[in-house]
C-alpha cells in the first residue's frame, strides 16, 4: 500500500502553498521590457489563404480588384487566426479613427486656424448631427472679423468621422490642391480646420465669407477595408435652398485609392469647371454631358 500523509502534513503544506501566492499578491509587478515583449507584424499584402485552390488564378485575380476578404480560407468553420487577428486590427482602426482627435502636433504642423462647431464633446456629435453643421458662436465671430471675403474659393479641412484619414493625407493634398488652383489664377481663402465639422457645416462658412466656391476636405466614415478615406465635397454658391444633390464629391482619397496628390491636382480642374458652369452636383454632372 502507498504511505498515506497524516492531515498535519497535508495542513502544512496547504498553508506552505498559500503563503507563496500571498508574497506573489504583494510584490510589485514588473513592466515587461521592449525586449520582453513580442512584436507581431502583419503584412499588408493579401495571403492566399485558401488550402489547395481549384484555381488560385482566379483568386487573386479577385483579390486584387478588391480590398474585400477575399480568399483567406478557414480553419473548420471558422475563419484563419491571421485572418481573425487582422479583421480585429482593422476594426479598432476604424474605431480609433472616429473617436480620437486630430493630434495637436499635426494641426500645428499644418498652421490653420482652427475653429469649432456646436458639438460639445464627441457624443454629442456623433447623437446630434445638427451640433457639427454650424460653426460654434465663437467661431462664426472669428471668421466674420478675420476671414478672408469674397474669394473664389474657400477651403476647409475638418475631422468629420475620420482623424486618421485627416493626419494620412491632408499634407500632400492640400498643398497640391492649392498649387493647381494658384496656376489656374483662382483666388483662394486662407484654409481653416473645424473641429468636429460635417459637411453642411461649408454652408454656413461660405454664408459668412461670401466665396463663389466651397470645398470640405473631411475625414469619411471609416470601414474595415481603411480608415484613412478621405473625401471633398464642393458646392457653389450654397444657400438655404440648397441639398445634397448640390455637391460634387470626390470620395476614396488615400494612398489605396486616389492618392493625395493626385487628388489634388483633379480638384483643381473640377473646380475650375464649376466656376466656369456656375453650378455644382447634379446640374455639373448634366451639364458636362
Amino acid at each position: 500500500m502507498m504511505n498515506e500523509l497524516n492531515v498535519e502534513e497535508i495542513v502544512n503544506r496547504v498553508l506552505a502553498e498559500l503563503g507563496k501566492k500571498q508574497q506573489q499578491k504583494r510584490e510589485p509587478v514588473q513592466q515587461a521590457s521592449s525586449a520582453d515583449t513580442e512584436v507581431i507584424h502583419f503584412p499588408e499584402t493579401k495571403e492566399m489563404g485558401v488550402q489547395n485552390p481549384n484555381n488560385r488564378a482566379v483568386i487573386e485575380r479577385a483579390q486584387s480588384l478588391t480590398p474585400g476578404r477575399i480568399g483567406i480560407g478557414r480553419a473548420g468553420t471558422r475563419m484563419r487566426t491571421t485572418s481573425y487577428l487582422q479583421f480585429r486590427i482593422d476594426q479598432a482602426a476604424a474605431q480609433d479613427a472616429v473617436i480620437k482627435d486630430v493630434s495637436e502636433s499635426f494641426l500645428q504642423e499644418l498652421g490653420l486656424p482652427i475653429l469649432h462647431t456646436r458639438a460639445k464633446d464627441m457624443q454629442d456629435y456623433l447623437m446630434n448631427l445638427d451640433s457639427g453643421r454650424r460653426l460654434s458662436d465663437e467661431s462664426a465671430a472669428w471668421l466674420q472679423k478675420h476671414g478672408e471675403k469674397n474669394k473664389q474659393v474657400q477651403i476647409i479641412v475638418s475631422d468629420g468621422l475620420s482623424s486618421s484619414s485627416v493626419e494620412a493625407n491632408t499634407k500632400d493634398l492640400l498643398p497640391a490642391l492649392l498649387q493647381g488652383l494658384q496656376l489656374k489664377k483662382i483666388s483662394v481663402a486662407q484654409p481653416v480646420f473645424i473641429k468636429r465639422g460635417r459637411v453642411w457645416a461649408q454652408d454656413h462658412v461660405a454664408s459668412i465669407v461670401n466665396c463663389d466656391l466651397v470645398v470640405s476636405l473631411i475625414g469619411e466614415r471609416p470601414g474595415l477595408a481603411t480608415a484613412e478615406s478621405l473625401s471633398a465635397y464642393m458646392i457653389y454658391r450654397p444657400n438655404e435652398q440648397s441639398v445634397e444633390s448640390d455637391r460634387t464629391v470626390i470620395s476614396n482619397i488615400h494612398k489605396g485609392g486616389t492618392t493625395p496628390v493626385e487628388a489634388g491636382a483633379h480638384l483643381a480642374d473640377i473646380i475650375a469647371e464649376i466656376l466656369e458652369c456656375k453650378v455644382s452636383g447634379v446640374k455639373y454632372t448634366q451639364l458636362r454631358g
